[in-house]
């Protein structure tokens, strides 16, 4: 069986989707999770730029450093490098739909489909908000990863 490897993929790749491989990570590693894990943005305003500074200080928050994390733009190539292809919501979900080849084995999901009772949910975007909504956001994306992170293991 081949080894799980998540893309989390949201509209920019500065906010959401870094801030959920920063919590999927931290859980992995916690649990002991052996899992390829990166980020992603459907659109290419941002591509090579750090996270959000906002997004580096909720992080920082809990003890991750992001600072180091740059912004790319989904691939076809993702569809095939990749086991679970996670959108933050359903618009960036359905852009994914569109990317992805014909012959990919890659599945799409919502992240927070991941989480009981939340299927469908969109993962708060902080962007044009001030700094506690990237709080919100870490609560969403965390929820999302401690699930994902159940669901890989069982």
């Amino acid at each position: 069986m081949r080894e799980p490897a998540v893309l989390f993929v949201c509209l920019g790749n500065i906010c959401r989707s870094p801030l959920a491989e920063a919590a999927f990570r931290a859980e992995a590693s916690r649990v002991g999770l052996e899992v390829e894990i990166d980020s992603a943005g459907t659109g290419d305003w941002h591509v090579g730029h750090a996270p959000d500074r906002r997004a580096q200080a909720v992080a920082r928050r809990h003890g991750i450093d992001i600072a180091h994390y740059r912004a790319r733009q989904v691939c076809a190539a993702d569809f095939h490098r990749f086991t679970h292809v996670v959108a933050m919501d359903g618009e960036n979900l359905r852009l994914l739909r569109r990317l992805r080849p014909a012959d990919a084995r890659a599945e799409l999901s919502l992240l927070l489909d991941h989480v009981a009772g939340r299927a469908g949910e969109s993962v708060a975007d902080p962007y044009y908000g001030d700094a506690e909504g990237f709080d919100l956001t870490w609560a969403d994306v965390s929820a999302g990863a401690a699930a994902l992170v159940h669901t890989l293991r069982a």
